[in-house]
């Protein structure tokens, strides 16, 4: 039976960078002078894993450079060879080089042929073994090769296999189907036990499986082509091959029958009605987190976005239903009101799947920071704060590359020599911190270092060098913010870490089209934070609507922090057409969206509207409107994509009486009073 094992690609893609991920992430943890044997026998399997699904998928390649670092990496944790500092960074290579070859093969990238060979003779090196060269066994398409024939192999022979496997199968949610999909490409392949021979093959039940496959193989390979298949799920002494004449099969168990009425054949270790563990599902009583199923993230926008309708429908049948009377329709407004709070808890339940840890992207940072460390001879110490905090997946993806700038920029200008760190009494190891914390609606990402710090004066000449409007009056703040200027760099010589001026102006750009913000504080000699505040998702959000004269805006929720009606005394006029509202001790500026936003018919006298004071980027702004109207979860609707940036927005939404409502950023409102 030919079979396309094409279907299954992105499975093993997907899970062989997943263990690439956790085998870099223990090189860069683990001490080399006291390797922890968990850890050692960790990185094996990740190897192993990797090995054996591209062989089972026909990808002899990576192959080559897997079975190399495997074997070397047996040697390492069964203490044969001890393990050091520079067998790390080999091993380190070898990650790279894997990965460089399965992106080639799923995107069809070219593969630097040179550096595959230089790794693996490297790997060969430190083992003592010499392997088959990479580059003759390079896949040419990404059709699986069938494996090459030896002496053994003469004629046809049937083999009865038995393979136990290993009692985490099932939890690493591993799926038998491409096992036996590659034997059926072997040659006559029967499953004697472990499904029910009534099923068709694609179409068995995983719930009623055994524990113990037993199955049956007519072919011209040899065992060793045959245990190979089975190295992507198990070790070799999991699989049993025997040479038969005739297939064995496990006893029956007395008195099972199979649906159709026949003897099932073979032992079942799962009753019928009990859900066998795997991917499938779980054992009674097993924790749900073992449990994951991969969803393509097309099909998780598609949710999110009809669960956006659904909410913008719910809203609109709550504003129809204001005019129906509460007595007479009492059922209906209590059904409403349930539609409402499922609506809401089924939002929440959606907006979490798109949720990502941030670790996502921080944890490809200790490798980065290693490398670069190593290259500008500096100690650098890399700590991570924070990684369980979740983000939206669309940001999280966003902000790889902003935060790689920042990272490059402390190792290669803030962190100092270890001479220079010495001069100055510091300890010759630096330290960069990557930060992140949930505040409100937001979430606060922050990298910073203990160098040297900013330069007031090497940027303010260089800013106007550059032509920058700049004096010597401007606040540090002010000051900082130049470096986001294109094209600005103090770097006294052009690197190929930095040095051509581009870098914090694409941070900046890249943040804002994000809805975020950056601000920079420095302090010379002890070093820089640079904090990026973000909007914790881009989807739907709470929101409290007003009215200014005819028109509704949405002010969100997390930047107000409160509502008041001043009276005359309360208010003051500060120069031409500037006023501030005295709150507590405080004089706060106000300013008129009716006049920020032309709109007729607005109220301009404050003691006959509402004051709203909201909060952003550390200072306190009066927004003045015409009424509260109530509070709103909307959905948010980019106003770029169908309009263009109006100054003073997050984008807009759909009320429920179908008209359009702007949703003000309090962060924009904030730029824009300065502005003005």
């Amino acid at each position: 039976m030919n079979v396309d094992l094409s279907q299954f690609y992105q499975v093993f893609f997907d899970e062989s960078a997943e263990n690439l991920a956790e085998m870099e992430r223990i090189f860069l943890a683990i001490d080399p002078a006291n390797p922890d044997d968990e850890e050692l026998n960790a990185v094996f399997r990740a190897a192993h894993s990797i090995k054996g699904g591209a062989g089972t998928f026909g990808f002899p390649d990576i192959t080559v450079v897997t079975h190399t670092l495997e074997s070397l990496l047996d040697l390492v944790r069964h203490h044969e060879i001890a393990l050091t500092r520079e067998m790390v960074d080999v091993f380190l290579q070898a990650g790279d080089a894997i990965t460089m070859q399965l992106t080639g093969h799923r995107d069809g990238s070219s593969v630097d042929q040179q550096l595959i060979e230089r790794v693996c003779e490297q790997l060969s090196a430190i083992s003592g073994c010499s392997v088959a060269s990479p580059v003759t066994k390079q896949v040419q398409s990404t059709s699986p090769a069938p494996p090459e024939l030896n002496a053994e192999a003469a004629s046809e022979s049937t083999y009865r296999i038995v393979f136990t496997p290993p009692h985490d199968l099932y939890t690493r949610m591993v799926r038998m189907e491409p096992i036996f999909e590659e034997l059926s490409a072997m040659g006559d392949f029967t499953l004697t036990a472990g499904i029910e021979p009534h099923h068709e093959f694609a179409n068995y039940d995983p719930t009623r499986c055994l524990a113990i496959w037993e199955m049956t193989l007519t072919t011209d390979r040899t065992p060793d082509d045959i245990r190979e298949v089975f190295m992507f799920v198990a070790d070799e002494d999991e699989i049993r091959i025997e040479k038969s004449t005739a297939p064995a099969a496990i006893a029956p168990t007395q008195g099972e029958t199979a649906p159709d009425g026949g003897a099932i054949q073979g032992r079942r270790l799962y009753d019928k009605n009990e859900t066998a563990p795997g991917a499938y599902g779980r054992r009674p009583g097993e924790k749900a987190e073992t449990s994951s199923i991969r969803v393509g993230v097309t099909k998780v926008d598609q949710l999110i976005n009809q669960m956006g309708e659904l909410v913008i429908t719910q809203a609109m049948l709550a504003q129809a239903a204001k005019q129906l009377d509460p007595v007479q329709f009492e059922n209906l407004h209590r059904g409403l009101s349930l539609l409402e709070r499922t609506t809401r808890d089924l939002q929440e339940s959606v907006m979490s799947i798109r949720m990502l840890p941030i670790s996502f992207i921080f944890n490809r940072f200790p490798r980065l920071v290693r490398d670069l460390a190593d290259k500008l001879g500096k100690q650098v110490e890399l700590k991570l704060v924070g990684e369980s905090t979740e983000l939206d997946k669309g940001l999280v993806e966003k902000l790889a590359d902003p935060l790689t700038h920042l990272v490059r920029n402390s190792l290669d200008h803030g962190i100092e020599s270890p001479e220079a760190r010495i001069a100055t009494g510091k300890s010759p190891g630096g330290t960069i911190t990557l930060k992140a914390v949930q505040q409100g609606g937001r979430v606060v990402v922050e990298v910073g270092d203990d160098g040297a710090g900013l330069n007031r004066d090497r940027i303010l000449a260089k800013a106007a060098q550059n032509s920058l409007p700049v004096s010597d009056t401007m606040s540090d703040e002010e000051v900082w913010q130049l470096i986001f200027a294109p094209g600005f760099s103090t770097a006294e010589q052009v690197t190929d870490v930095s040095g051509r001026g581009v870098g914090m102006d694409v941070v900046l750009k890249n943040v804002h089209a994000m809805g975020g913000r950056v601000s920079i504080f420095s302090t010379h000699g002890l070093g820089s934070r640079v904090v990026i505040s973000l909007p914790l998702t881009m989807a739907i959000l709470d929101g409290l609507s007003v009215r200014v004269g005819n028109e509704t805006f949405i002010v969100p929720l997390n930047s107000i922090i409160e509502s008041l009606q001043p009276l005359s005394s309360d208010l003051n006029e500060v120069g031409r057409n500037n006023t501030t509202v005295h709150v507590r001790g405080e004089y706060i500026p106000l300013m008129r969206l009716g006049d920020i936003f032309s709109i007729p018919g607005a109220v301009q006298r404050p003691e006959e509207a509402v004051v709203m004071l909201i909060e952003a980027e550390g200072e306190q702004l009066a927004l003045l409107v015409d009424e509260l109207l109530g509070q709103h979860q909307v959905v948010i609707k980019s106003l770029e994509t169908n309009y263009r940036k109006v100054d003073g927005t997050a984008g807009a939404t759909i009320l429920g009486d179908g008209r359009v409502a702007l949703i003000l950023d309090a962060v924009d409102m904030v730029r824009l009073w300065r502005s003005r």
